[in-house]
This record gives C-alpha cells, sequence and structure tokens, in this order.
C-alpha cells in the first residue's frame, strides 16, 4: 500500500509594506489623539457668557419668588448653552479640528455626567422644598464638570472648575441673601477673567 503523500499549506504571504505602513500611520495618529488636548474652549465666548450672567444675576434679583428667579436662569443658561457651542464650534473650524475627535468627545463625556446629576438634584431639591441649597448645587456640579473635562484640555480650564466648586460651597453655607451675588461671581465674573485669560493665551 502506497504512503499517503503529505501536502503542505503554502506559506502565508507577508503583508505589503504599504498595509504595514498604514497600520503604522493609523496607530501614531490615533496615539497622538488620545494625548492631544482639546484646545477649542471659547475665550471670548466665555466672557460674553460671564456678562449675560451677571445681568441675569441682576434681573432674578428683582424677581419676587422663586419661580420667576429660576426661570430667569433657565433662560440664561438655554442662552449661555447655544453661545458655547456656537463659539466653540466657531473656535474649533479656525484650528480645523472637529468636535467629535478624540479630545472634544473625550471633553464631552466628562463633562456631562456632572450635568445629568445637577439636573436630577435640582429636580429632588424642587420637590423637597429645598430651594435654597438649588443655587449651590448649580455651582458645584457645573465646576465638577468643568474639573473632570478639563483633564482633557489646556490648564486653565480645571483651575475654573475648582473656583467654581469653591463658589458652590460658600453657596451651601450662607444666608439667602448672598444668593444672588454669588451666582453672578460664579457663572458671571469667573467666566469674564478665565475667557479673558484662554482668549488671551489659547486664542478666542
Amino acid at each position: 500500500m502506497s504512503p499517503v503523500p503529505a501536502y503542505r499549506t503554502p506559506p502565508e504571504e507577508p503583508p505589503a509594506l504599504s498595509d504595514r505602513a498604514m497600520d503604522n500611520l493609523q496607530f501614531i495618529r490615533d496615539t497622538m489623539e488620545r494625548a492631544a488636548s482639546f484646545t477649542a474652549v471659547p475665550g471670548w465666548g466665555g466672557v460674553l457668557i460671564g456678562v449675560s450672567a451677571v445681568l441675569a444675576a441682576w434681573i432674578a434679583s428683582r424677581q419676587l419668588s422663586f419661580h420667576l428667579w429660576s426661570r430667569v436662569w433657565f433662560v440664561e443658561a438655554a442662552f449661555a448653552v447655544t453661545l458655547a457651542g456656537w463659539a466653540t464650534s466657531r473656535k474649533a473650524r479656525r484650528a480645523g479640528v472637529t468636535l467629535l475627535s478624540g479630545p472634544g468627545r473625550r471633553f464631552a463625556l466628562n463633562f456631562a455626567p456632572a450635568m445629568i446629576v445637577g439636573g436630577i438634584l435640582t429636580l429632588a431639591l424642587f420637590r423637597g422644598g429645598m430651594t435654597g441649597l438649588i443655587p449651590g448645587t448649580w455651582l458645584l456640579m457645573y465646576g465638577t464638570g468643568i474639573v473632570a473635562a478639563g483633564a482633557f484640555s489646556v490648564p486653565i480650564v480645571p483651575a475654573q472648575g475648582l473656583f467654581l466648586m469653591l463658589a458652590g460651597t460658600v453657596a451651601l453655607f450662607s444666608p439667602p441673601a448672598w444668593r444672588d451675588y454669588i451666582m453672578a461671581f460664579g457663572f458671571g465674573l469667573l467666566h469674564i477673567i478665565f475667557g479673558f485669560i484662554i482668549a488671551r493665551r489659547y486664542g478666542g
């Protein structure tokens, strides 16, 4: 009985040099994207947000009920979000980066949880009749979000978040009469100061 001939599997061809080069380039690009900072934080846009917040604090201080007071700040929040989105997109286009790139995506994902928690706490405090704690909660959660997101941005951003957290802590343990002054300082003056620094150091 004749032996069965052995068939050898032909050796696999090594990947083409162009394929290996493309893989290496993709790896380098991914590594640089992970290490990059989100630099599209608006400077002059932050200044304008701060100015509008100071105006909102003045208008809110003249309201006769918490419902009217909170409406003023909800309108201000909607305006600030719209302005921040426009200013950020404009700065990103000028820098030639996309908001959905690695740094921008990480910035947003780290900022969002604190805002969601802040919204939940606001509803819980309102239903529990503890409206006096809402201003401090807003400042604390906003500052926390900026600190977390600022880890993927320029160093001045988390510094602003720390000052906001400090303002929120003060608001939680201050007399109700201080409420509008602290809101004007946190959402207004701090945005103006840090927005100006960002505009001068990192572009508008």
